[in-house]
């Protein structure tokens, strides 16, 4: 890959406090933003400096006991988790053990260079680590718009690469322990990104073939475009990134032992479906048609769908409306019967 130095830096913000961060607004300004050294008086963050063995004590104290989800690869596969060389299936080894296991397995390997890469993504907080949280408050309850207390997720590993992906959701992350380089890309570079295959995926989301640090342009050429408005993010334990769903991003953690807390969430009540099941069904109904319909179907969906939510009803008595009037959770399993209906025919 080209020099990732000279790529733009996410904008930076300076002294704000957590519970004074407006969220909200930062979402609705439409680029990921650093807040610096937010969260670094955290225990967690503490811990981390006097190193990985006061850090894996800490994590350790929380620990409920439950077996959790980590994936281990061999040495050769230089911490990123893909596909293996054929997209016949993975380059790692998924598998449930205790934490203890896994954090044994990472200290072994800090001393020595031939390290297997370790990594356990996405583990939730408050099943498996109770207490964590309170401890470690970096998001507090109304923190997030409309989301009660917003669900926290835990990545734990040595120096592993998470391949450049989106989410569905809006992102908080805040690396604890240890450094972690986001490199991220608007939503409209997807093109240009070479996304994979639906499934299986490494980690539950579509990710990129290319491959960053040795880039084959000859076979995605359009890369080179996706670079040119690829932001960076270098953070230190204790700063936080925040950035819209569905922009793209690729994680280096940078350190032989590296924690980082996650927040998703999306300010909609909990009757909206998920966008991909529309996805899924356009590939169905829509992908295959003529140049000329999709056209025509697409001023159809620019009209009752990417629209103004109340245009397509606002000319109909209220009793005449239907599902173009506001949802709510009676109308929503309303809607879903009828789109269930048809697809069942």
């Amino acid at each position: 890959m080209t020099d990732r130095d000279t790529l733009p830096a996410v904008r930076t913000i300076e002294g704000v406090k957590r519970g004074e961060i407006d969220f909200a607004a930062l979402i609705e300004a439409g680029e990921p933003v650093v807040l610096k050294a937010v969260a670094t008086d955290l225990p967690l963050v503490e811990a981390g400096r006097e190193g990985a063995d006061a850090a894996m004590a800490y994590l350790l104290r929380f620990d409920a006991g439950r077996p959790v989800v980590g994936f281990v690869g061999e040495p050769k596969i230089g911490g990123r988790f893909f596909y293996n060389d054929d997209v016949t299936g993975m380059n790692y080894a998924a598998s449930r053990a205790p934490l203890a296991d896994y954090l044994d397995r990472i200290r072994a390997g800090i001393a020595g260079a031939e390290a297997p890469s370790v990594y356990l993504g996405s583990t939730d907080v408050d099943t498996f680590f109770p207490g964590l949280r309170a401890e470690n408050p970096v998001v507090a309850e109304g923190d997030l718009p409309g989301s009660g207390t917003p669900l926290a997720s835990l990545w734990i590993g040595n120096r592993t690469t998470a391949a450049a992906h989106w989410d569905m959701s809006n992102n908080i992350a805040c690396p604890l322990v240890g450094r972690r380089r986001f490199t991220l890309f608007p939503p409209d570079q997807v093109a240009n990104l070479y996304p994979g295959p639906l499934e299986p995926t490494p980690g539950g989301q579509v990710v990129s073939m290319v491959d960053f640090i040795e880039p084959d342009f000859d076979r995605h050429p359009g890369f080179r475009d996706a670079l040119k408005v690829a932001q960076i993010a270098d953070l230190d334990p204790g700063d936080i990134l925040v950035y819209p769903a569905l922009w793209w991003h690729r994680v280096e953690a940078l350190d032989d032992f590296n924690v980082m807390v996650n927040y998703w969430w999306n300010d909609v009540p909990a009757f909206v479906d998920t966008p991909m099941t529309t996805m899924l069904h356009g590939m169905l109904s829509l992908r295959d048609r003529s140049e000329g319909e999709k056209r025509a179907w697409r001023e159809l969906f620019d009209y009752y769908v990417f629209g103004a939510a109340e245009r397509a009803g606002e000319h109909l008595p209220p009793h005449a409306r239907g599902p173009l009037a506001t949802l709510d959770d009676t109308a929503a399993r309303r809607l879903r019967a009828q789109v269930l209906q048809r697809l069942n025919r």
